[in-house]
Formats: structure tokens, sequence, C-alpha cells
């Protein structure tokens, strides 16, 4: 129990704080969502391998390309434990989200292009509205609100 490593290799949560910019409730919510990883130390303080900050900068560029956290918690899983990501690891990823973020560009560039359209006619009327919904085409992927749901 405890870390057997070098102890320059480890890192406070202070510190990892102060170097990320992230608050320690943060960085504490991900480890408990599973982004990050912590050891113990022989005094019960948290200490965090350096490869968590290059992990936080990943995290960061996902959380703004409107990646959710399992998204981002499942993409950073792909990655070998215990070690900073490579330029391969982040090519790889990169490319992933890359696809996710044009296609996503795309739904939002053709909503823009006819929301005036819509605007002008002002039905707001969400089962027959040639735009947004027609033929009612959402009533065929089940309950709820689907206009933006990610699996069309």
């Amino acid at each position: 129990m405890g870390i057997q490593h070098s102890p320059a290799r480890w890192l406070s949560v202070g510190q990892i704080a102060k170097r990320s910019g992230i608050p320690i409730s943060t960085l504490h919510f991900y480890e408990t969502k599973g982004l990050i990883s912590s050891e113990r130390n022989k005094g019960n303080q948290r200490r965090y391998p350096r490869h968590v900050l290059r992990q936080l900068a990943v995290i960061r560029v996902a959380q703004e390309l409107g990646l959710s956290l399992a998204e981002i918690r499942e993409n950073l899983d792909s990655l070998p434990d215990n070690r900073t990501p490579t330029a391969a690891d982040w090519k790889r990823l990169s490319s992933k989200w890359r696809s996710d973020l044009d296609e996503r560009i795309a739904r939002l560039e053709a909503l823009r292009d006819q929301l005036n359209g819509c605007i002008g006619c002002g039905c707001l009327s969400i089962g027959d509205c040639p735009l947004r919904n027609p033929d009612d085409r959402a009533a065929a992927r089940g309950p709820g609100a689907r206009a933006f749901d990610r699996q069309r």
C-alpha cells in the first residue's frame, strides 16, 4: 500500500490544481468519475503521477468539443495505463473527435441555415413542422425530446 516510486514523479492535489488551473474539487470529481486516478502516500494524502497533467489537458479539450464525461472516460480508457499520452495516442483520439465534431458542425449549420424559416412561420408545432420534424419522423424514435439525439 502507498506509493513505491520516486517522490519527484508524484504531485500533490494542490500541485496538480496549480499546474493545471483546475480546482481541487473538480480534480476530486474527475477521480470519482474515473477520469484520473491517484495513490495514497503513507500519510493517506492523494498523490498523482505527473502524466495526469496531460490527461487533464486532454479532458479540457474534450469538454470544449462538447464530449460528455462518459465519452471522455471511454476514450481515456483506451490509453495505456500509467504513462503520458503520446503523439500517436493524441492523433488517434483527435481523429475520432474530429469526425464527431464535423458531424455536429454540419447539424448546427443546417439548423442555423433553416432557422429563419422556422422563426418566420412561428408555428412552433413540433408534431408536423416541416423543418424540425417532417411527417412526424421523431415519433418513430420513441418518447421524449429527440431533436438533438446523437444517435440519428
